[in-house]
């Protein structure tokens, strides 16, 4: 999982413009501190979207759960991990910790620990969950049914040809945590990413709440 946006890697479609007023809505949504759930599957603008956040916030962390998959299987367990570890300790008022993937040494990495006053925003698939859903304050799926798009922008960032053989592999496990958890459902907020240069960055197609 190392092909994602670095902070300066927005994809050229979706970098400009700045979509002031939704990030505005959506922080406004939030609340503070903020515990923000990105979910969707590859190549639907998670990590893009989560970037403009933090870049917005100006404090806030972000946790891409590509860091924690340990390879490329375990999803629904990062997501399990995720809930408990991480955002229902921080809804008490309590730290959260997770311990990180090292994909060079394909070994267990450091652990990381969350400040329950500080925002968190947490990017990747598997991240919204039924578990997860009642401790968050802002839940987001991202729409993006078009398979092949998807597939095309997940593998033209740094790192995709990695991806390239895992995508059928890893797409069956998103598949399986969409019919387990209802994730689009659990959401506050469905976003669509911009198709095509000129279109709004993101569109809002369904609210709740």
């Amino acid at each position: 999982m190392t092909a994602r946006f670095g902070p300066d890697e927005l994809p050229p479609d979706l970098a400009p413009p700045r979509p002031a007023d939704l990030l505005e809505r959506l922080l406004d949504r939030a609340g503070r501190p903020a515990r923000v759930l990105i979910d969707g599957p590859s190549g639907s603008g998670k990590t893009a979207l989560a970037l403009m956040l933090r870049e917005r916030i100006g404090d806030g962390e972000l946790l891409h759960l590509d860091d924690l998959y340990g390879g490329w299987d375990g999803l629904e367990r990062v997501g399990r991990s995720v809930a408990s570890s991480v955002i229902e300790p921080l809804s008490r008022g309590e730290a959260g910790r997770v311990r990180v993937w090292d994909w060079t040494a394909n070994a267990p990495g450091e652990w990381r620990a969350f400040a329950p006053d500080r925002t968190l925003i947490v990017e990747g698939s598997g991240s919204l969950t039924r578990a997860a859903a009642p401790s968050a304050t802002l839940r987001l799926w991202l729409d993006l049914e078009d398979e092949p798009e998807r597939r095309r922008r997940a593998l033209a960032r740094s790192g995709g040809e990695l991806y390239r053989p895992h995508w059928e592999h890893w797409a069956a496990q998103e598949r399986a945590h969409a019919r387990r958890e209802r994730p689009r459902e659990l959401a506050d907020l469905v976003l669509r990413p911009a198709r095509h240069p000129g279109d709004p960055v993101y569109t809002i197609v369904d609210e709740r709440g």
